[in-house]
């Protein structure tokens, strides 16, 4: 039900043109319906091969002295956890197992477009005098590279002026609170209209209802689609969305997966996730080139892999804006030792020094009122 309003307050659409059924490059987009991501052009930068040089491919191997300390900051973390083996165990041998890591990141842009409406606020336009431009000519600043972002923008040239459906262009509704009656039950007597001593109700004079707050007692309310204006810009929107395709292989966590070479030192690869390592190599171009010359066979396998992948995969819904691809060494310590004549161990991991011993041999079990 639409609710009669004063006319003369709201003068007719600029030219109350309908739309054209469709633009060029925006055929098929139906009202109410997302057109999808919008393939890319073709890229113009072709990668070109990196071969990296001959470094130090290894970490100085961690001391006694380093280790027991490492040791002790984990045991002096759990309250449970008596300190006895880090104080009276003897260090029997200690095993070095480098452990590299390849990452690889992809920044992504990809486009969708769909038609939408806002209230019409006397905007001055030319509606149609030429055509819009197309999803990917129009100019859009990029974020900070490999920072997730969302941008939306108006396409020129595709506005139109259109009546409220929501509320026949009255720029009021019914209001929900009264359902257009403009009063309630009073709140104080619970529309008995009297109140425990059987006298009248102060609060409505006796009537049981009182005026509706919402609406003022007009029993209409200002349409929310509109915002009061009776009319409707409609237009095409684009949609930006900005992505970092963070792809590793191995060890997933929070949509990172780790590509890990180990030399099986027995620890989880899960744990790995949790550290950094020290920083090898780094690349950065708009696409990269799978690497080459990698002392390990399995880090330059995964390259070329992961960064077919890439391009096939992300090309296809979006616009490759930059690459990066980079090798960790992560430094793995199993530590043995020896206490009350038996033997345990425990992993010093990550330039953190992180520490791993699931067979702590001196636990407790403590309850804290």
């Amino acid at each position: 039900m639409a609710y009669p309003v004063n006319q003369a307050m709201y003068p007719p659409a600029f030219g109350m043109q309908a739309p054209p059924t469709s633009f060029p490059g925006y055929e098929g987009l139906v009202p109410g319906v997302s057109g999808g991501f919008l393939p890319p052009p073709p890229p113009q930068v072709l990668p070109t091969p990196v071969h990296t040089t001959q470094q130090d491919w290894s970490i100085p191997r961690l001391s006694e002295e380093a280790a027991r300390e490492a040791f002790t900051s984990f045991v002096d973390s759990h309250c449970c956890y008596s300190s006895e083996p880090v104080k009276d165990g003897v260090i029997t041998s200690m095993e070095q197992f480098n452990t590299f890591r390849y990452r690889l990141e992809t920044f992504t842009e990809s486009r969708k477009t769909e038609w939408a409406t806002k209230p019409y606020e006397g905007e001055t336009m030319n509606p149609f005098t030429q055509p819009p431009p197309g999803p990917w000519e129009m100019p859009v600043k990029a974020p900070v590279m490999f920072k997730d972002h969302v941008q939306e923008l108006e396409i020129p040239n595709s506005q139109s002026i259109k009546p409220c459906d929501t509320c026949s262009a009255s720029g009021r509704v019914k209001c929900n609170k009264c359902s257009g009656t403009g009063s309630i039950t009073c709140s104080t007597c619970r529309g008995a209209g009297k109140d425990s001593a059987e006298d009248r109700c102060n609060s409505c004079n006796g009537t049981g209802k009182q005026k509706c707050s919402d609406c003022s007692g007009q029993g209409t309310e200002e349409c929310g689609t509109c915002k009061g204006k009776r009319q409707l810009l409609s237009y095409i929107k684009l949609m930006v969305q900005w992505i970092c395709q963070t792809c590793t292989v191995h060890s997933r966590k929070n949509n990172v997966e780790d590509f890990i070479v180990e030399q099986s030192s027995g620890l989880d690869v899960a744990n790995l996730g949790e550290v950094s390592g020290k920083p090898l190599f780094k690349d950065a171009l708009q696409m990269v080139y799978p690497m080459t010359g990698f002392p390990h066979p399995g880090v330059a396998e995964a390259s070329e892999k992961m960064v077919m992948e890439h391009r096939s995969k992300y090309s296809q819904s979006g616009r490759i804006m930059q690459q990066q691809q980079s090798i960790e060494l992560i430094p793995i310590s199993k530590v043995n030792y020896q206490w009350k004549g038996k033997q345990y161990f425990y992993f010093v991991y990550g330039t953190e020094s992180k520490v791993k011993a699931d067979d702590y041999p001196a636990t407790c079990c403590c309850i804290i009122l």
